[in-house]
Formats: structure tokens, sequence, C-alpha cells
């Protein structure tokens, strides 16, 4: 198992460094203007030329890139140069990545709970009144755009159910808008795929053979079939993670939220290579180590996965 471990851990410290890498190369192939900001109209070549090579930006891409990497191996990633001009990126993120992590986490768990019990129920009352609703939900999720139901909750939510439109770090209650926004789509997914998995196992010999044994219906659903079933949807853990980042890149400027996922929106607008080259690099660690979680607990609920010889095979 160490072994195995091992070596997936590797292999997302390779992918996390293709990823960064080729970010980072695209970034130095944007505009001079990204690096310069409003100041760069006002500069003369001379001008420009001096402030580049004292940001190292004139240097060969290799070196720049080897630069980059010992900078960051410290801890650094760099300052802002147009959000907050000269203030570490480090400074900047402090206060914001506790925001994003526990509305991700939140909405997350949100998800994973009900997307999956809701999953469960559909599978267990196949054709009956509950898979029935539960199939109007995943469609009416998949097919109108995002943004409509996040406008239609934050409008409906504050005029029925009386929560504040826009979020407040001191008022715990308007944060109940945001997660519930940033998880719909995820209990729409994992109800699916459940109840997919579900019926699945259902129509397998080995169920059959239970069922004809007089085991209770019941005990199969959940001895055998949810058992069963909620292996390959350990494989979504990755994908609920993603889902909640780009997610969270709307929703935090919908309500207002200083997190992440609005500061990279603004970084973007106001074209800070430096600050959307840290917080691409963020959000690839998350979305990397979310696929390194999926495959450990891959291997440690499915006995199936060898860790011998093939080194955990599929």
């Amino acid at each position: 198992m160490l072994k195995y471990c091992t070596k997936r851990f590797l292999q997302s410290l390779v992918t996390l460094f293709i990823v960064v890498t080729v970010v980072f190369v695209l970034m130095r192939f944007m505009p001079i203007e990204g690096f310069l900001g409003p100041r760069y109209d006002k500069m003369d070549p001379g001008q420009r030329d001096a402030i580049l090579k004292a940001m190292g930006l004139l240097d060969p891409i290799h070196i720049q890139l080897k630069n980059f990497y010992i900078q960051l191996l410290h801890g650094d990633l760099g300052e802002s140069i147009i959000y907050r001009p000269h203030v570490p990126i480090v400074e900047i993120l402090g206060p914001k990545i506790p925001y994003s992590l526990f509305l991700g986490w939140a909405s997350m768990t949100l998800s994973l709970f009900f997307g999956l019990s809701l999953g469960v129920f559909m599978a267990r009352f196949k054709s009956g009144f509950l898979d029935k609703l539960g199939t109007v939900y995943i469609v009416i999720i998949n097919a109108v755009p995002s943004a409509v139901y996040y406008l239609f909750l934050q409008l409906y939510g504050k005029n029925l159910l009386k929560l504040p439109m826009l979020f407040d770090a001191d008022r715990p209650i308007s944060w109940i808008l945001p997660i519930i926004s940033m998880a719909l789509g995820g209990i729409a997914g994992n109800a699916m795929w459940m109840r997919r998995y579900m019926v699945d196992e259902l129509n397998k010999d080995y169920i059959r053979l239970a069922r004809a044994k007089g085991m209770r219906k019941s005990a199969v659903m959940f001895k055998h079939v949810m058992r069963n079933a909620i292996i390959p949807m350990v494989q979504g853990i990755p994908a609920s993670i993603l889902l909640v980042m780009v997610g969270s890149l709307y929703i935090e400027s919908l309500y207002s939220i200083p997190g992440m996922g609005g500061l990279l929106i603004q970084a973007i607008q106001r074209q800070d290579t430096p600050l959307v080259q840290a917080l691409v690099l963020i959000f690839s660690a998350f979305s990397i180590f979310g696929l390194f979680v999926g495959d450990l607990l891959m291997a440690m609920l499915d006995p199936r996965i060898k860790l011998g010889s093939k080194e955990g095979s599929r």
C-alpha cells in the first residue's frame, strides 16, 4: 500500500509540475501590458525595458522558469502588480483562502450527503414517485444554465425565505444561499450516478442469488448493492472538487464573497498576471490532490485493485 501511495503521489507531483509549467509559459507569451498595468502608456521604451529587466522578464524562458520554481519552493508566489501593487500575493490570498475552503467543503459535503441519499432512494423505489421526482430535479439542473438557477435561488431566497442576498462573514445565516447554490449541481450529479450504479448492481447474478436464498430486500440493498455501488462513486470526488471550484468563480462574485474565486475573476479582468498565475497554481493543486485522494480511496475500498506487482493496475 505504501508503494502504491508513493507512486500515485509522485505521479501527482509530475502532473502538477506540467500544468504549472504550461501555465507559466503561456502567461509569458501574453502582451507585456499585463506585467506593467496602467503604467504602460505612461512609459517610454527605455523605462519599460528597465522595469521588465528588474522583474526578470527579459531573461530566457528557462531561466525565468527556474527562478519561479526557486521562489515557489521558498513559499514566494510573487507580488501583485495591479490588484494591490507591490503587495506579496501570499498576503492577499491569506484572508481569502479560508472563505473559499469553508464554502467549498461545506457545499461538497452537502452535495455528497444529499446526492448519494437521493440516488439510493431513487434506486430503492425505482419507477416510483420519488424516482420520478428525483429525475425531474436532475433533468432541470442539467438542462437549465447554472447562472439562471443561481439567480433564481438568490432572488427567491431573499424574498420567500428572508435570507440575506449578499454574503456577510459576521452573519452565518448569509452563508446558506451560497452553500446551497454551490451544492445543487453536485447533488444532481451524485444522485444520477448513484442511482445508475445501484440499478446496474441490482441486475447482476449475485443479487438474484441473494434474493433466491431469501435475503430481505433491505439487506440486499444496503449490504450488497449500496456497498458495491459506492466504490465507483469515489471516483466522483475529484469531479466534485472541480465542480466546487468552477462554481465558486461565479458564485463568489454573485454573493460578494471575499474568496479566491471572485479574486481570480478580478485578477483576469485587471490583467494582474502574477496573481492569475498564483491562483491557477492553487486551483490546479486542489484538482490534482482530489485525483490523488480518489485513487487512494478506490484502492482502499475495492479489493479487486491489486497493489502488488502491477502497482494498482485496474
